[in-house]
């Protein structure tokens, strides 16, 4: 879910539309983007400063989001709010990932909904900063408190202008003892080893696997660890959205005929099948893989899988020309709407947020982790992946777009081609559409 730190890679503790009120108690819709203030991208006058614990928050506040499996963690977390400030009244406006990635700016914009807000990283965060919706956060003293290697997705313009509060990893999660008795305890490291991997666990009846084709997405998770080292360059997908690079190039085929060879081993009918299909799959221990990403441990664990969960990412190369180990997202950009009537209580509830205690109950109620630091990491499946937060990562490239249509058709190449396409027959498709968008 997560915008643009994107030539940075990851090396020590870094780590995915209309705002509907579903929420019943806390947190209002909102999102955000690079710029604030109320012309078109210039900041806002400097940020109220937060109130004291106990002094008066004059109004209650509306937090945007998307994330509803998140929704009695934010509950909780509000609950104290109000107590240290009696006067608070946080109420949750939650929307559907999608709903929110297309429709929040124009809610947000009129300031009914979103005095905290969430953004994407990408192209929703350029979008909300263009619109001048974030106030500048730049001179709160609590910014120290976040990792500045994760609030760099945050800045536009030389400005904090929000916080991206998860880091995910946007690869596929595995079934531990599943996937190491296949491997011998070993994770593949090049192109042959994964398919050979792939191979013995088909052989053993379970779908190696299981990947949300008819939901774009979730599908184009898959997409970050495909490109992620068979790219000339780690900002890939913006230069195919410039035109410096083609869906056409050698390196892009070579991706799509790597899909391709990844189709018997995904679930049947895999390019119509959604995620909770998938989710469920991968939970009765059915698949090996989910092809989506850390911030589905939450779903699976509900859904009952008592195995323990790890990270693979698929190394599409030689192991010696891996540049990188897996992807991640720095995303839910936390901000302030530059048009609130109430940006003091919203300011001092981001501060509320970015206390290590505050965030520590979020990463460990959640099972993601956070962009705060000094945060203790209770809960097993965190602890169980926390190694990653010192691998070599890549910021996943599909956050790079800034025209969604251009993504969707890039990775609808990818689907186009598990489905039976040909990659050169996709690729040409995907590049017209690039080439349109474009000449516009």
């Amino acid at each position: 879910m997560s915008n643009d730190a994107v030539g940075t890679p990851l090396n020590r503790r870094r780590v995915v539309q209309l705002l509907g009120s579903t929420g019943a108690g806390l947190f209002a819709a909102a999102c955000a983007g690079p710029g604030a203030g109320s012309g078109g991208g210039g900041a806002s006058s400097a940020a109220p400063s937060p109130a004291a614990s106990g002094a008066k928050v004059d109004g209650g506040i509306s937090f945007a989001h998307w994330r509803a499996e998140d929704k009695e963690v934010f509950k909780k977390i509000a609950d104290s709010f109000g107590k240290a400030h009696p006067s608070a009244d946080v109420r949750q406006d939650i929307s559907p990932s999608n709903d929110y990635q297309s429709s929040a700016l124009q809610r947000i914009r009129g300031g009914s909904v979103g005095d905290v807000f969430t953004a994407f990283r990408g192209a929703q965060f350029v979008d909300m900063a263009k619109a001048g919706l974030f106030t500048d956060l730049s001179d709160q003293g609590w910014r120290s408190r976040f990792d500045p290697k994760y609030i760099a997705d945050g800045r536009s313009g030389g400005k904090q202008l929000g916080f991206p509060y998860q880091v995910v990893f946007n690869m596929p999660i595995v079934n531990k003892e599943v996937v190491d008795k296949a491997s011998h305890g070993k994770a593949p490291e090049d192109w042959d080893s994964f398919l050979s991997l792939c191979d013995r666990l088909k052989s053993q009846g379970l779908v190696p696997i299981a990947w949300p084709g008819g939901e774009p997405g979730n599908a184009g998770q898959l997409f970050n660890s495909m490109v992620m080292n068979n790219a000339p360059s780690d900002d890939m997908c913006t230069k195919i959205e410039a035109g410096t690079y083609r869906c056409t190039d050698d390196w892009f085929l070579k991706t799509l005929k790597q899909y391709a060879q990844l189709r018997p081993y995904f679930q049947r009918k895999a390019t119509g099948t959604a995620v909770e299909p998938c989710q469920q799959i991968f939970a009765s221990g059915k698949a090996a893989m989910l092809a989506t990403g850390s911030y589905d441990i939450a779903a699976v664990r509900k859904l009952g899988a008592r195995f323990d969960i790890d990270l693979l990412s698929p190394i599409t190369t030689a192991a010696d020309k891996a540049r990188y180990a897996g992807t991640y997202n720095a995303t839910f950009i936390l901000g302030v709407n530059s048009r609130s009537e109430h940006q003091q209580a919203a300011v001092t509830f981001v501060e509320f947020l970015s206390t290590p205690r505050v965030a520590g109950r979020y990463a460990n109620g959640t099972k993601q982790h956070v962009s705060v630091k000094g945060v203790e990491y209770t809960d097993p499946d965190l602890r169980a992946i926390a190694p990653w937060l010192e691998k070599k990562t890549l910021p996943a490239p599909r956050f790079q777009f800034n025209d969604l249509d251009i993504r969707a058709a890039v990775e609808g190449a990818c689907t186009a081609v598990v489905g039976g396409t040909s990659p050169e027959q996709a690729a040409e498709k995907a590049q017209h559409v690039v080439d349109q968008k474009r000449s516009k």
